[in-house]
């Protein structure tokens, strides 16, 4: 079974990769630089987890690929928009990511900013340029719900708080309202776009999607969290203990190590019974699921 899904895996890894080559404006076409910065800043890295679990969640609704394959593109490129300004010297003044120099570092802070800005724009574009779904209402709320998920009431919203809560001890209801915004929505708009490609799936299994999604997010900033804090800087590929260094507050500060393990496996239980309604065919969503929790970078 890991063996199937290691092989799952990766063929929609490639696949995205393949597609995100495509769709990225080629450096040949003018202004050079800063199509050669999007390029750079998006392809060649990441586990492309959204991706993944928007392929799963699209299997539950019978989804043709296709669909799947360009909403992922749309929701990774939002996520790689959102790394691109999360590194610059205003927010986090990171100068490593996935391995190699940050994309203000190797470019310069302006091409950093407008790459981040082309990156949400050409997301968008996608949505618009392709049918995704059966019905233009299902398209129009496939655009709406990526829009929430980037904007002040989802990501970019949870990025504001984290910036404002650095030096502060916060709670753990106010931390996990941080990160379902910062981290988790945009967890939870790949999981119910990869759905909406699809058909089949009443409002309640839609329900029981969304909050299946809602704790994998949390648990993927958990884990996040621990990694932050136990693992070295070549095994992440980006700056091990910044957190920390940061005086941020995190799962691993305000709960402990060992307490945040048994968080990530507490809302992994959570997530399994979410989808104890789909029966076997969530069987991907669970693998991913895994994947997210137990990795180590």
């Amino acid at each position: 079974m890991i063996a199937d899904f290691q092989d799952w895996a990766k063929s929609r890894q490639v696949r995205i990769e393949t597609s995100l080559q495509t769709l990225l404006p080629a450096t040949n076409i003018a202004p050079v630089r800063l199509h050669d910065a999007m390029r750079y800043t998006v392809l060649g890295g990441g586990k492309r987890v959204r991706p993944l679990l928007a392929f799963a969640a699209g299997e539950l609704s019978q989804a043709d690929e296709e669909r799947v394959t360009i909403a992922a593109a749309a929701v990774e490129l939002i996520h790689a928009y959102s790394l691109v300004h999360d590194d610059l010297p205003c927010m986090d003044d990171d100068v490593l990511r996935r391995g190699k120099p940050t994309c203000h570092v190797e470019y310069d802070e302006a091409i950093a900013l407008l790459a981040g800005d082309s990156l949400q724009s050409l997301a968008f574009q996608l949505l618009a340029e392709y049918r995704l779904a059966d019905t233009p209402q299902m398209q129009l709320e496939m655009v709406k719900r990526l829009a929430q998920a980037a904007g002040s009431r989802g990501m970019a919203g949870g990025q504001a708080v984290d910036l404002a809560s650095v030096g502060k001890t916060l709670s753990l209801p106010e931390l996990e309202f941080m990160h379902i915004h910062k981290t988790g929505a945009l967890i939870r708009a790949a999981v119910m776009l990869g759905a909406c490609c699809g058909s089949g799936l009443n409002e309640g299994q839609l329900t029981s999607l969304d909050h299946f999604a809602k704790c994998i997010g949390l648990a993927f900033q958990v884990v996040d969290d621990v990694l932050d804090a136990e693992a070295t800087t070549a095994t992440l590929g980006k700056t091990a203990g910044k957190d920390a260094e940061n005086n941020k507050p995190t799962y691993v500060s305000i709960l402990g190590s060992t307490r945040a393990h048994e968080l990530a496996e507490e809302l992994r239980s959570d997530a399994y019974q979410s989808l104890e309604v789909f029966g076997a065919t969530a069987e991907r969503l669970r693998q991913v699921t895994d994947f997210i929790i137990d990795r180590k970078f």
